[in-house]
């Protein structure tokens, strides 16, 4: 069963950056689609940003477009969210998932969309405060 560990989360001013990490062991991203989502108190799980396979296709949702970027290292078995620009809305606990089925092309557009992913990790705290 493939597991994820989500890190880099934590306290940060307005107008500052984090980065997320996802990573998993004994298994190989590369063979997935990773996605992050993220879910506020009170509100429902929201897709953040996705990546294809090969990360030669990635998506965004409108909201953070411009402010993060979402990048992969296959060797190293790891997905990264770059999050600027960090505002208090986007305080929230954000989830990576994997989606094994998605077609292994360069271009193959990722889904932000949650019921694709098979596969999710615990998710990381990410408070946007001053």
């Amino acid at each position: 069963q493939l597991q994820l560990v989500e890190s880099g989360g934590g306290l940060v001013q307005p107008g500052g950056s984090l980065r997320l990490s996802c990573a998993a062991s004994e298994f190989t991203l590369g063979y997935y689609a990773i996605a992050w989502f993220r879910q506020a108190p009170g509100k429902e799980r929201e897709g953040v940003s996705c990546i294809n396979k090969s990360g030669g296709n990635t998506n965004y949702a409108d909201s953070v477009k411009g402010r993060f970027t979402i990048s992969r290292d296959n060797a190293k078995n790891i997905v990264y969210l770059q999050m600027n620009s960090l505002k208090p809305e986007d305080t929230a606990v954000y989830y990576c998932a994997a989606d094994p089925f998605l077609i292994t092309t360069v271009q193959a557009m990722c889904s932000l969309t949650s019921t694709v992913y098979d596969h999710w990790g615990q998710g990381t705290q990410v408070t946007v405060s001053s």
